[in-house]
């Protein structure tokens, strides 16, 4: 067994990455994808303290989609309510996984790049269509989970283990 040579370096990453990057006048640490997962260096704002920013890897949302509106294609013409459980289902198991804390933009751009490719599928049913967004949004909007992070703070997983 081997390790592959362009999957496997070490970086610098951490607590005072940062500083000794600073140091020695270079740039901001590297970023490294792990587990549909960017792990980026980052300092909280309120307290300043070093964290672990995980955002969602582009390439995987752009993947899901592109998998998403295929599908939105071949259910053209189920009916609302069908499309709008199927929908529901998708968006939630995407949110089971990616709902880590500071990730929030990122599930936000995935809701809202689903919900606009189902206007599209919606407008394209009918050669009169008169769904515009905000309309869409009042009677269907509603429909997908709200973005909301569902998996706890390290710290708060710590304090349950090992209380004081």
């Amino acid at each position: 067994m081997e390790l592959h040579p362009e999957k496997t370096r070490l970086i610098e990453f951490g607590r005072y990455a940062i500083e000794r990057r600073k140091e020695r006048g270079e740039g901001r640490p590297e970023t490294f994808n792990f587990l549909g997962f960017t792990h980026i260096c980052g300092t909280n704002q309120k307290t300043g303290y070093f964290t672990i920013i995980r955002k969602t890897i582009s390439k995987r949302m752009a993947a899901k989609l592109k998998q998403l509106n295929a599908e939105l294609k071949q259910r053209l013409h189920d009916k609302l309510t069908d499309t709008a459980k199927w929908l529901q289902s998708v968006v939630r198991g995407y949110f089971q996984y990616h709902a880590v804390p500071g990730n929030e933009k990122s599930l936000g751009q995935f809701r809202t790049h689903v919900l606009r490719l189902w206007l599209r599928q919606i407008r394209r049913r009918s050669q009169r269509s008169c769904w515009t967004w905000k309309r869409f949004l009042e009677r269907l909007g509603g429909r997908l989970p709200e973005v909301c992070i569902l998996h706890p703070y390290p710290t708060e997983r710590f304090d349950a283990k090992h209380p004081r």
